[in-house]
């Protein structure tokens, strides 16, 4: 009877213990994504991208030898919301890295969040103002408004049109590029001659762009934002006929946004990475075969297309992926010393090199300028 109790004593604790000790084995991944709301289509596919991996890396052994599961929420596209997933994946989920905020307004509410909770946070939004000024914990994957703000005016200067007519989003992505344009225009030799701003939820924005046809002396014309916001803009500028080249940022880079718009984008120019246009890159593009391996996998998993935003998440994940590695295990401060530390990590937005004043690690050169022709992406530099 004595053993036969201290057997079920034994197993009593052993079953208490277990939950725990499992717990402590994995490696929590904490997302906070936007699956509804304005940046649903970026949020949907990134999801997508991480189950992907989480479920290719498992296979192969997990992190440092610790199997990962994947804890992510959907924020709705709204900041504050975005602020309490963050909070509960922190303190509920107590998870080890956070991958998230697929937009700049919802990656921006959480940084102190991070910053307090020292864990490491790789954000797929696109704002500089996510890793300007540098913060310890902070990373991000996507180029920045200001990148594409400097490419999309160097196309410009390179044809000689020095006008140039500003439509931005008045909020997060598009309100922070239309700061970067204004700030780099007058260096680069451009003159903004009217500067007119939208709403993300307006569905129409013809009083904006009649005021714009009616300013003297426009070369061109530059949407900046991203979302559903961009389509209603790009309709209605067809609508209107307005005659001048237009640009759109590289936060449209999607077949989605060319679906909505049905034909009215073609002839516009923009930014985008190398994932957009893979089949059209060099066989010598060291981009290439990742690019179309993740790709390839990403449609044959999903049967949809395959993203830049899906990209942001192979990206984020992959520069993971190398820091434990890296790191020689998942400790926090480690981690986060080996991301900073990433050096020329080929990935779908271009080959990162990370430092402590950079902590997003692209340059110019990890973009591509593509034209909209016949409904698709055309590789023009």
């Amino acid at each position: 009877m004595l053993s036969r109790r201290m057997f079920g004593l034994v197993a009593a604790a052993w079953a208490a213990l277990a939950p725990s000790a499992w717990a402590a084995e994995e490696f929590r991944l904490g997302a906070f994504l936007s699956l509804t709301g304005t940046y649903t289509f970026m949020g949907d596919p990134e999801k997508k991208a991480l189950e992907m991996l989480v479920e290719r890396a498992n296979a192969e052994g997990g992190l440092a030898g610790r199997p990962i599961r994947l804890i992510a929420y959907d924020d709705a596209s709204e900041p504050e919301k975005a602020m309490t997933m963050a909070k509960r994946l922190i303190e509920n989920d107590r998870v080890d890295l956070i991958i998230g905020g697929s937009g700049t307004p919802t990656s921006m509410a959480v940084l102190p969040l991070m910053e307090k909770a020292g864990i490491p946070f790789v954000s797929m939004g696109g704002g500089i103002g996510i890793v300007e000024p540098v913060r310890k914990w902070t990373f991000k994957i996507p180029h920045s408004d200001r990148m594409g703000a400097e490419k999309v005016l160097a196309d410009l200067k390179t044809r000689g049109l020095t006008r140039l007519a500003l439509l931005s989003e008045n909020v997060g992505f598009g309100k922070s590029g239309r700061d970067q344009v204004l700030k780099l225009a007058p260096a680069m030799g451009i003159a903004i001659v009217a500067d007119e701003t939208y709403g993300p939820k307006d569905p129409d924005v013809t009083p904006q762009l009649t005021r714009i046809r009616s300013t003297a002396g426009v070369d061109a014309l530059f949407v900046f934002g991203t979302g559903q916001g961009p389509a209603v803009v790009t309709r209605n500028i067809r609508q209107l006929g307005l005659p001048m080249p237009v640009y759109q940022s590289h936060g449209v880079v999607s077949k989605e946004f060319l679906r909505l718009v049905q034909g009215a984008a073609d002839g516009m120019r923009l930014p985008a990475m190398a994932l957009a246009v893979v089949e059209q890159l060099p066989a010598d593009d060291p981009q290439k075969p990742v690019a179309q391996a993740f790709k390839t996998a990403f449609e044959r998993r999903w049967n949809q297309e395959c993203t830049i935003f899906a990209g942001h998440a192979y990206d984020a994940f992959a520069i993971v992926q190398d820091a434990v590695r890296r790191a020689g295990g998942t400790e926090r401060g480690r981690v986060r010393d080996a991301i900073e530390q990433t050096t020329r990590l080929v990935g779908t937005g271009g080959i990162f090199t990370m430092t402590p004043a950079d902590h997003l690690g692209l340059d110019l050169d990890s973009f591509h300028m593509v034209e909209i022709r016949n409904g698709d992406w055309v590789l023009v530099d």
